[in-house]
């Protein structure tokens, strides 16, 4: 993966090259780019992902309006993401792209954050919360236990069922979330989101806001991401 610099750079040039004029990069751009960066996509998905926004913008009959921002990419940029992970997985499933030992440290590493947030829901006496993400602890440990065997494996099965626990995990932060804390995330991604809400469309602007208050709950919590994207 590029080093944060050069990765930045790249897209920030190619993002002005496609618009025609350079133009400042924004807090919400910044942050998408090194949202980006964490998930580990790469630059050539990113760069994918613009050029097909702004053939969806070109398509358009009213072009008046210039794209002024990355969020407008972001979508796009997301499912290259997405199309290059299946691809890798597939393909994984013949070759398997990285050692098993190392899958199995990324499983058992989520297993033990997620147990230390089970306990946390203890003492928090909420016990039905600290029920879930021990079903999760116990899920991520026979993966891992499944990868340091002799096995077949399916990544794509893995990943799959990752998504399945990333979501209830999600669903347990979001539910144990209090409402002033969830008010202030939407607030602040609000905020962020003046400048460019007009040029985006609803799933645009629902993807962005899903994915913001996800980070900003793992953040909260000290959380992982489970997906295979991050290890």
């Amino acid at each position: 993966m590029e080093n944060y610099f050069n990765y930045f750079t790249e897209i920030e040039e190619y993002f002005w090259k496609k618009r025609g004029t350079a133009l400042l990069i924004s807090t919400l751009d910044w942050a998408l780019i090194d949202s980006w960066k964490e998930a580990q996509i790469p630059l050539e998905a990113v760069l994918q992902g613009i050029d097909r926004a702004f053939e969806k913008h070109e398509s358009r009959r009213n072009k008046t309006r210039k794209v002024n921002s990355l969020a407008y990419c972001h979508q796009e940029i997301v499912a290259a993401a997405a199309e290059k992970q299946r691809s890798t997985l597939h393909h994984g499933s013949e070759g398997e792209p990285f050692p098993r030992e190392e899958l199995a440290t990324f499983l058992d590493h989520n297993a033990a954050a997620l147990e230390n947030a089970s306990r946390q829901f203890e003492e928090r006496r909420r016990p039905e919360s600290a029920a879930t993400f021990r079903s999760l602890v116990a899920s991520l440990a026979e993966l891992a236990t499944a990868a340091r065997s002799n096995a077949p494996m399916n990544l794509e099965e893995i990943e799959q069922r990752l998504s399945v626990l990333e979501e209830k995990m999600f669903s347990i932060l979001q539910q144990a979330a209090e409402e002033n804390e969830l008010v202030a995330i939407r607030s602040e991604m609000d905020r962020e989101l003046t400048s460019v809400r007009r040029r985006m469309s609803a799933e645009q602007i629902a993807l962005i806001q899903k994915q913001f208050l996800q980070r900003k709950l793992l953040e909260a919590a000290g959380l992982p991401r489970l997906s295979l994207f991050y290890l």
